[in-house]
């Protein structure tokens, strides 16, 4: 990796990450919890997001080879996760409905901390497309240095990601319930669009014939 060229890295990781663009999705999985929880899982977002992306340039594919999927197998799975969650959107209904009032306290904090991890970090904000842009400026490194800037790169977005999450507060209270909901439906529908280009992409990765009878 050129020294010229070791902003790139970050560039193109702020442009994939893009917290701005979850920021509909973080009000609406987390309309349900206290400021304490929200806070929380703003927190664990943010360190989760570092992790992947760090794990990401360290490790990159041995990760996920070692677990016996690939990254076509990610991103189909990641793409039925995203679906599921924009029909909810859809109907405007939380993100983690639970029927029972038991703990309730704590089952908000539990759902806040899976929020987090999943499908805010991932596939959301971290997907398929963060990690192979990671394994790729890996390869492209000949120094340890070269990786620990990588690594930096995580702590960067893991900021950024904080800040833009820190501030859905404020971006709430100027739109209202009523906004909230019409912006939750619209988002839904768009996230159900990008759910289904994930899985069809992804498809076609695992099964190339697909590819073969869809252009013609």
């Amino acid at each position: 990796m050129l020294s010229m060229d070791i902003y790139k890295p970050l560039v193109a990781l702020l442009a994939i990450v893009n917290p701005i663009g979850v920021v509909p999705f973080f009000i609406h999985f987390t309309s349900s919890l206290s400021p304490e929880q929200r806070r929380h899982t703003i927190g664990v977002s943010a360190f989760t997001a570092f992790l992947v992306i760090a794990i990401s340039a360290l490790a990159g594919l041995q990760v996920i080879e070692f677990f016996g999927i690939s990254l076509a197998s990610f991103q189909v799975g990641g793409g039925t996760l995203l679906l599921i969650s924009s029909l909810q959107m859809l109907n405007a209904q939380p993100a983690e409905a639970r029927k029972d009032d038991v703990s309730e306290a704590a089952n908000k904090a539990d759902a806040g901390a899976s929020i987090a991890v999943v499908p805010l970090t991932i596939p959301l904000l971290t997907g398929p497309a963060t990690i192979s842009t990671m394994v790729i400026y890996a390869e492209k490194t000949r120094h340890w240095w070269e990786l620990a800037v990588l690594v930096g790169y995580g702590v960067v977005v893991a900021l950024v990601t904080y800040a833009v999450f820190s501030a859905s507060g404020r971006i709430a209270r100027v739109l209202g319930q009523t906004g909230i909901n019409i912006m939750t439906r619209l988002m839904g529908l768009i996230l159900a669009a990008l759910a289904v280009e994930l899985l069809a992409d992804g498809l076609i990765k695992l099964f190339p014939v697909l590819a073969s009878h869809l252009s013609n």
